[in-house]
């Protein structure tokens, strides 16, 4: 073989250095933390106001698309900004199957962050894009002139359009005592009472009597419904 062939052993020390150098470069380069958060968004941006736009039944989520849309594309950022349909998840247990439906908190409604102009109009070009839109109505106010809404409106508006962090749990309209009927199951018709809820089950424990006995029974939480005096 020829000496090209056989790197001498000065050459393979200078070759471990360099990767020793790499190894420790590569130990020392700061990675991303899921502990770092984006700065989170004022309740109101300077010289805007939110206000409520009444919108079709089901066409929600198309205004808010449409809108964001039109507005960046004719360059009315600087006038209108953030655009929010509030929505909760829930979810539901049915035959041992789940489901994660998302609701709307305030059907028919849309919010709009925007400026206005000095005497309190939307200005002419936003009015007409926003009017031309499929499924909208009017804002909430009076004379053509949109209602702000308050701080305490903005904030529980706000907080209902931020994500859940946590897993949806099944919503349930019982509680602990309620007098209650059994719609489905061996124990269908019969009369019970409330006893604990279990959400993340799905399920209601309610306390049947069974021959003379007070008996507790888990159910699915569609298994019942208030007893009607």
């Amino acid at each position: 073989m020829s000496e090209q062939e056989n790197p001498t052993t000065e050459e393979q020390t200078g070759e471990e250095n360099v990767e020793q150098v790499e190894a420790a470069a590569e130990a020392v380069v700061p990675t991303p933390t899921d502990d770092l958060k984006p700065e989170e968004e004022p309740l109101v941006y300077p010289g805007m106001n939110w206000f409520v736009l009444r919108v079709a039944s089901n066409k929600e989520d198309y205004v808010r698309q449409t809108l964001l849309s039109k507005i960046k594309i004719e360059g009315f950022t600087h006038l209108v900004n953030r655009i929010l349909v509030p929505t909760e998840k829930e979810k539901t247990i049915k035959g041992g199957k789940q489901k994660i439906i998302e609701k709307k908190l305030y059907p028919g409604y849309v919010f709009v962050e925007m400026r206005l102009e000095n005497d309190g109009r939307i200005p002419q070009d936003v009015f007409f894009l926003i009017k031309e839109t499929t499924g909208v109505g009017d804002f909430i106010g009076t004379a053509g002139r949109p209602s702000p809404m308050s701080i305490p409106e903005i904030e529980k508006m706000q907080a209902a359009s931020k994500p859940a962090e946590e897993q949806p749990t099944v919503k349930m309209e019982f509680s602990p005592g309620d007098h209650v009927k059994i719609t489905g199951g061996p124990f269908e018709n019969m009369e019970a009472t409330v006893d604990e809820l279990l959400p993340d089950q799905g399920k209601v424990r309610v306390v049947v009597t069974i021959f003379g006995r007070a008996t507790p029974v888990e159910l699915e939480y569609w298994l019942i419904e208030k007893f009607e005096e």
